[in-house]
């Protein structure tokens, strides 16, 4: 299943240095493990995104690598994760790296990039409806009520503190509905010069076409903490929330293990999905300096995601100097892209399963949105717009279809528990 949670399960530990050859994520993520991204018969995913020629941040951040100053300090031990970026929230200084711009699947982190969007374009009391559609979202999920009215206050702190599938989905309907929103997020990507990130779900669930990097999330951390709403939210321990029920309220709680547990945290977001593996990213503040981690398709073994991040923020921390290795940047740059085929992977064969037809979370069921890339205007639409729109019914009738069993099954649970 799907989720954001850290008690996700747990792979087998493999150091990132060993995961992939040199490069291999530089178009697109490594191939699913499962059938989350599979398109129907007669459709193609969506081709990677164009690489930029002149690398984003700086050109050792082409590097596939460890990505280090002369003269650096050893790494902490135990890093698993395939791609990470450590740097400075206030310059933007890429203070070392490990494959930065190689491309993997957010996860929830994802959900930092949704935010924003709505920082940016809906007021804080705005009200929103819950509808029976942001309920069938595959979980984690908060626990909307059909009908139930919420700020979007509320849906912004229960979005990032608590990571809930289910009010992504109702802001994203407030954004306009998710093709809008998903648009709205990638133009948004390409304005901060995010040009590793296509979003395809408001949520971050696996789908055909989805894709980040490790600098992306960091670039998209920094801006995001900008926004006071979004910062706040971010770091708020504890909130209400309206029951399910429609009466009182219950505690929503910050999955964020690291709050309140690591000197300085400004706050942070987990991620976890059976192809994308564990993300994180976070921030934190020691004697007036500020610093981003973003980890990609991390393991929780030896160590988890979160005690990884925290390695790298001491490392950080640690640093004396001011040498780095490239740069966050402020906006999108003025680049030239690499013209780009599609990457074969073992469900590039429309509508034929992988060698794992795995029956976990089949992703949220919120229409993917693969027409529009992230860079300029929206990218030509291979298979036009008539095909995009089947594949679009195609995934919300495979995955509503999912949730439903999904809710089928845990009721039938209950009522054996009860001798029913």
């Amino acid at each position: 299943m799907a989720t954001a949670a850290l008690a996700a399960p747990t792979g087998t530990a493999q150091s990132a240095r060993t995961q992939a050859s040199p490069c291999d994520n530089r178009l697109s993520p490594p191939p699913p493990v499962d059938t989350s991204e599979q398109v129907p018969d007669g459709t193609k995913p969506p081709s990677p995104l164009p690489v930029p020629e002149t690398p984003v941040g700086g050109d050792r951040l082409a590097e596939c690598g460890l990505v280090l100053p002369p003269n650096a300090k050893p790494l902490p031990d135990d890093l698993t994760a395939a791609s990470w970026v450590l740097a400075d929230m206030d310059s933007g200084a890429v203070l070392a790296s490990f494959d930065p711009h190689g491309r993997q699947r957010p996860a929830s982190v994802m959900k930092v990039l949704l935010a924003m969007v709505v920082a940016k374009e809906l007021p804080l009391d705005t009200t929103v409806v819950a509808t029976q559609e942001d309920l069938d979202q595959e979980c984690s999920c908060i626990g909307l009520r059909n009908g139930g009215e919420y700020t979007v206050e509320q849906l912004m702190q229960a979005l990032l503190m608590a990571s809930g599938n289910d009010v992504a989905h109702a802001l994203a309907r407030r954004l306009g509905g998710v093709p809008s929103a998903v648009r709205k997020m990638n133009a948004l990507a390409a304005e901060l010069g995010a040009l590793d990130t296509r979003a395809i779900t408001p949520s971050g669930l696996d789908a055909p076409g989805t894709s980040t990097s490790a600098y992306d999330v960091a670039v998209i951390f920094r801006a995001a903490m900008k926004y006071p709403e979004f910062a706040k939210a971010i770091q708020t321990p504890q909130i209400s929330f309206p029951a399910p029920g429609g009466r009182g309220t219950v505690p929503v709680v910050n999955d964020n293990q690291l709050l309140g547990s690591y000197e300085g945290l400004l706050g942070g977001r987990t991620g976890f999905t059976d192809d994308a593996l564990h993300t994180y990213v976070g921030a934190a503040e020691r004697n007036g300096k500020r610093l981003v981690v973003a980890l990609l398709r991390g393991q929780q073994q030896p160590v988890p995601i979160t005690d990884q991040a925290v390695a790298l923020l001491d490392y950080g921390f640690a640093l004396q100097g001011s040498d780095n290795v490239g740069k966050l940047v402020d906006g999108a740059p003025q680049t030239k892209k690499k013209p780009t085929e599609a990457k074969p992977t073992e469900t590039s064969a429309p509508g034929v399963p992988n060698g794992n037809a795995s029956t976990k979370a089949q992703g949220n069921k919120s229409a993917m949105e693969a027409a529009f890339g992230n860079v300029g205007l929206p990218i030509t639409v291979v298979a036009g717009i008539g095909v995009l729109l089947g594949l679009l019914m195609y995934l919300r009738g495979r995955r509503a279809k999912a949730a439903r069993a999904r809710r089928d099954a845990e009721q039938q649970e209950k009522l054996a528990k009860l001798g029913l």
